[in-house]
């Protein structure tokens, strides 16, 4: 048990060091930890961080299996696999689904995946390879869904994923699409249904205190979505705003 904790005290730090010691201990790469795969647990951590490909392999090379190769090459951000798939017939443009503790990536395209985990090498390979930039996500049993690819970058961790959301807005993504209804964090404590969305007004909903994003990413994205749609800069005062932050 300790070596699990351990586990998963490294996943949450996106600690390579760190698993490959709870390995060591007997942690297991394959067991399930409450019910679930430790590849899986890793994927699902809230943390966005460029260590995250590294624990991931160190995982893989242990035993751990991911059994579809493009969603592998895309956690991974192997760009190099992703354009030795593309030569394949049907080979990029289908359905995946991974655990997300954010906006769903379930019934979504590779590009979705790219942009919850910044995989921005992949996504350029994705997009050259001719995947829709505004791929509608498949609806779920809640009917939530249809989002497109940009809603998981617009308000990331750490304002992590901002290279692929540029990336994504630069290659022609919409900033108009609306989304009926969208859950944020599904069946985790930080649960949110939000509904009637756009990726800007997704980006803003950052602004939840649940969602423990920084107000000045937050409208900073903004103000780089509505400079791309609209050509003018937006007014923007009083961030961090003097109220709260009292």
């Amino acid at each position: 048990m300790a070596a699990e904790a351990a586990l998963l005290e490294a996943f949450e730090l996106h600690d390579a060091g760190g698993i490959r010691r709870a390995l060591a201990a007997g942690a297991s790469p394959v067991e399930p930890i409450k019910g679930q795969p430790p590849i899986d647990a890793l994927v699902q951590m809230y943390t966005r961080s460029p260590q995250f490909a590294a624990c991931l392999r160190v995982l893989l090379e242990a035993g751990a299996a991911i059994e579809d190769q493009l969603l592998q090459a895309v956690l991974l951000d192997d760009d190099g696999a992703v354009r030795r798939l593309a030569s394949g017939p049907g080979a990029i443009d289908r359905r995946l689904s991974c655990a997300s503790a954010y906006t769903s990536c379930r019934g979504v395209s590779a590009l979705h995946v790219c942009a919850e985990f910044n995989s921005v090498r992949c996504a350029a390979a994705l997009l050259a390879a001719g995947l829709d930039v505004d791929d509608r996500a498949d609806v779920d049993e809640d009917g939530c869904g249809t989002h497109t690819p940009i809603f998981h970058a617009v308000n990331s961790n750490q304002n992590y994923c901002r290279p692929v959301m540029e990336l994504l807005v630069e290659a022609g993504a919409s900033l108009d699409v609306r989304v009926a209804r969208l859950m944020w964090g599904a069946g985790l404590d930080w649960e949110t249904m939000i509904f009637d969305v756009t990726p800007v007004s997704y980006a803003q909903c950052g602004l939840y205190r649940q969602f423990h994003r920084r107000e000045q990413d937050i409208y900073g994205n903004i103000a780089f979505m509505l400079r791309k749609q609209t050509g003018r800069e937006p007014t923007l005062r009083n961030v961090p705003n003097r109220y709260v932050n009292a």
